[in-house]
């Protein structure tokens, strides 16, 4: 890597010739001639350094030194000042030197300054650009003030965030990434479900505008989880279901959901007469014709898949209506819960009793209104009385809004209880 460090000019250094400041007529008449001087590319750097003087308002004195330096660069400064430089990897030029060259080979009779104005262009202060540059990212900002008010939380926290600079790079493209962002978060959530691609070619003209890894995509999910209260993740899956929490179907087929004793169509009903669970696919559930799914006064959910299993070999088709999430709910799992709840039906969910459980649970509740099954404070405290070889407790505290005292309890007692182990209990609540 490249180092460098500026030194002040030590006694001793090359008299500078008693050269009036004119203005720079030479360089303007013979611009090839200060190119092959002071131009060659193996100089950049020197340039680059005097310009980063100029524009902070330091004299150009002193030695700068280019640390590894390349034989290019050498034979360029070789070239410049009529001698060889030093042995050794770094390379140190006197600006002092620099300037007195120029002038007295009247290539820039006004010195080095003018010179470097007529290689690269007029210096800007540093103060002024900085002050320029602050003023487009604040305007860059401006279609954000369209937003909802209910997310103008969020653009205060991506402004402070750096999310917007970090994508954009500059305040003209942050500024169209925004208007953009904008115009889909104002078509959200999208009812009835829609296909990702058919809506950002509609809303954005482009059908490939949210594909994973697109600026615009990373921007317009984190405003929707915003929008949703969707909680933090990763990987396809979680994206999927992100994008699925406003009604954006990334993948109508891969995303599905675990039921047993839900009824609503032939092969809902037949299975459910059966006594069998069965796998419904989110396109069963979100298409043009989502099916018109039995009303149930109460449809029990639960995390983990064995409480399904264990309730079609114990209920078999008296099973009263169960769904599965399978940890995080997938998109096909909120939309079937959704359904169920505008069907009329009451949601009684239970989890495991841990702070990861106390999160799934927390995001489904911002999504889905549900009461708990047997998944409060006293009924941990029962089934870890019941649980001798309970594991310990890890992870970060979670928040129980559904009972406030579910999180005293589990920072008190410190183990965790899996739905596993307390299935017995929930098996006497499923019969019809």
């Amino acid at each position: 890597m490249d180092v460098s460090r500026d030194r002040p000019a030590g006694p001793g250094g090359p008299e500078v010739p008693d050269v009036p400041d004119v203005p720079d007529d030479t360089a303007r008449r013979d611009p090839e001639r200060l190119s092959r001087l002071l131009g060659d590319p193996g100089l950049d750097w020197l340039v680059e350094r005097a310009r980063r003087r100029m524009a902070r308002g330091e004299p150009l004195t002193g030695t700068v030194t280019l640390a590894a330096a390349t034989a290019a660069q050498r034979a360029a400064t070789e070239r410049l000042l009529g001698r060889a430089p030093r042995p050794g990897r770094s390379l140190s030029v006197r600006l002092d030197e620099v300037d007195a060259v120029l002038r007295r080979s009247r290539v820039s009779p006004a010195g080095l300054a003018a010179a470097v104005t007529a290689l690269s262009g007029p210096v800007p202060p540093l103060a002024e650009a900085r002050e320029r540059e602050a003023r487009a990212w604040e305007e860059a900002y401006a279609p954000l003030a369209a937003l909802p008010a209910g997310l103008a939380g969020w653009a205060d926290r991506i402004r402070r965030d750096g999310l917007v600079r970090r994508l954009a790079r500059t305040p003209d493209t942050a500024r169209q990434l925004l208007a953009a962002t904008v115009s889909a978060l104002a078509a959200l959530p999208a009812a009835p479900p829609r296909p990702l691609p058919e809506f950002a070619a509609q809303t954005l003209g482009d059908a490939h505008a949210l594909d994973d890894g697109a600026p615009l995509a990373t921007l317009v999910r984190s405003g929707v989880r915003a929008l949703t209260g969707f909680p933090d993740g990763e990987g396809a899956e979680w994206r999927r279901a992100a994008w699925a929490s406003a009604g954006l179907l990334k993948d109508a087929l891969s995303a599905t959901v675990l039921v047993l004793g839900v009824r609503g169509t032939a092969a809902l009903d037949a299975l459910a007469d059966a006594g069998e669970p069965t796998v419904l696919p989110l396109r069963q559930l979100a298409g043009g014709a989502p099916p018109a799914l039995a009303a149930a006064p109460t449809v029990y959910v639960c995390e983990n898949p064995a409480v399904v299993a264990a309730a079609a070999d114990a209920h078999g088709a008296a099973c009263a209506p169960l769904v599965c999430l399978q940890g995080q709910p997938s998109a096909a799992a909120l939309t079937l819960l959704r359904l169920l709840h505008t069907s009329g039906a009451g949601l009684r969910y239970h989890g495991d009793f841990d702070w990861g459980g106390l999160r799934i649970a927390g995001g489904l509740l911002r999504r889905v209104p549900w009461r708990p099954w047997r998944y409060t404070a006293s009924d941990y405290r029962a089934a870890a009385a019941t649980t001798p070889l309970a594991p310990p407790l890890r992870g970060t505290p979670e928040p129980a809004p559904w009972d406030p005292g579910l999180t005293a309890a589990l920072t008190e007692l410190g183990v965790r209880v899996e739905e596993e182990s307390v299935i017995d209990d929930l098996l006497g609540d499923l019969t019809r």
